[in-house]
């Protein structure tokens, strides 16, 4: 079906504040890291022959009408399968210590980076904010995580361990009616919404056509940089016509190829679960650890995009004298590590390590001296010898320009 309709991103399609909009802009490369390293790419739903007939409906509108939605009841099934380009973080888990304690413990924070890539199927139910579930489906076991009420529980099956934890409900709270999924991007609703508050004027937005998603109606919402530079060639949401509810979230690289992130449901319910779905009880003879709030970062159930990647991969607190290079889709955050570049193996004793190191990127020069690109089908950074670091959802090229100008 042809476009229906198209608005630029100014004051035609949604305005969240200027200050909003000022912050999303710093987050946008990660934002995107973060996002699709926390959890998700869905795999496309399975949509029937022929797109459905509906009313036509501007930009403007159906960002509106998403905006609007007040569904906070749904159960369902989703297919995860994220491409980066990177191999599969589950490999890990090899590396991961011996015996008990907490690391070992069924806690969130490794086994969400593990969805990072690969295919993997989900279940969820949401009622309200302060009831959801995430069940991710695995061969011979299942990995849960339920929050309900004051409770935040994670049971890995496979490995009879729980962790459990109360301080996480109050962030879940903050999220109010319009999150049900309490910070925990599972769905494509949680993707569609981090990419909606980085809307701005380098922002194309149109009504791309309609879709049948999951047996349910739905509008295709496209949204394109109008910049040259970056990694994103588009996003498409498609919008459940009736709830205005995204059903479906794609990110297709401006590489072309595979989409990096692809996020649907398979099966959706918009009736009330069952209060059983969110009933927890550790098993017998299940290991339970109990966060005692004292863990900092890791302890947290609540995913934040500007924390960088889990487990503290792309994580940029620390860096000093943090700035942004340019703006929208390609802005670079540059940051000072304290003039320290990549590790450099002993020239006697460590030519294989250095060879290993070299291998991991691309090497470049220019007037602001050399370093080494890192890349993936994303998010690339630039760590160059002295030490400064620029990163961001844009080209390699992209990056030596801005450390170029930056000198």
């Amino acid at each position: 079906m042809a476009p229906n309709d198209s608005a630029q991103a100014t004051g035609e399609a949604t305005d969240p504040g200027a200050g909003r909009r000022k912050a999303a802009r710093y987050l946008v490369p990660v934002a995107v890291a973060g996002v699709a390293a926390a959890t998700i790419g869905l795999v496309p739903a399975l949509a029937a022959a022929g797109d459905p007939s509906l009313p036509k409906i501007s930009a403007q509108q159906l960002i509106e009408k998403m905006a609007a939605s007040d569904t906070q009841q749904l159960s369902g099934t989703v297919k995860i399968s994220t491409d980066l380009g990177l191999p599969g973080l589950g490999s890990l888990g090899s590396f991961a210590p011996k015996g008990g304690g907490a690391e070992k413990s069924a806690s969130p924070d490794a086994k969400l980076t593990e969805l990072a890539s690969g295919t993997h199927t989900l279940r969820v139910a949401a009622d309200g904010p302060d009831r959801q579930k995430v069940s991710i489906m695995e061969d011979a076991a299942e990995y849960s995580l339920i929050h309900n009420g004051d409770d935040v529980w994670a049971y890995d099956s496979g490995a009879n361990q729980v962790h459990h934890s109360r301080h996480a409900a109050d962030g879940a709270r903050e999220h109010g009616k319009k999150t049900p999924e309490a910070g925990i991007p599972t769905t494509p609703k949680a993707l569609a919404d981090e990419f909606l508050k980085n809307v701005d004027p380098t922002t194309a937005v149109s009504v791309d056509g309609t879709a049948q998603i999951a047996g349910r109606d739905a509008y295709e919402l496209l949204i394109k940089p109008k910049q040259s530079g970056s990694t994103i060639g588009s996003v498409r949401v498609a919008v459940d016509a009736k709830t205005g509810v995204p059903l479906k979230f794609t990110l297709s690289p401006s590489a072309g190829g595979k989409a990096v992130v692809d996020a649907g449901f398979t099966k959706v319910d918009f009736s009330k679960p069952s209060a059983s779905t969110f009933a927890f009880t550790p098993p017998k003879g299940a290991k339970v650890t109990e966060d005692d709030g004292k863990r900092g970062d890791h302890g947290k159930q609540t995913f934040k995009p500007e924390q960088g990647l889990p487990g503290g991969l792309g994580s940029f607190g620390d860096a000093k004298n943090t700035k942004v290079i340019g703006k929208g889709w390609t802005a670079i955050a540059e940051l000072d590590t304290g003039g320290k570049g990549l590790p450099k193996a002993d020239g006697n004793k460590g030519g294989d390590a250095q060879k290993f190191l070299d291998s991991l990127g691309d090497k470049v020069s220019g007037p602001f001296g050399s370093g080494t690109v890192f890349k993936t089908r994303l998010v690339n950074a630039l760590i160059t010898d002295n030490g400064k670091v620029y990163v961001g959802a844009v080209t390699k090229d992209a990056l030596v320009a801005a450390a170029n100008s930056a000198k």
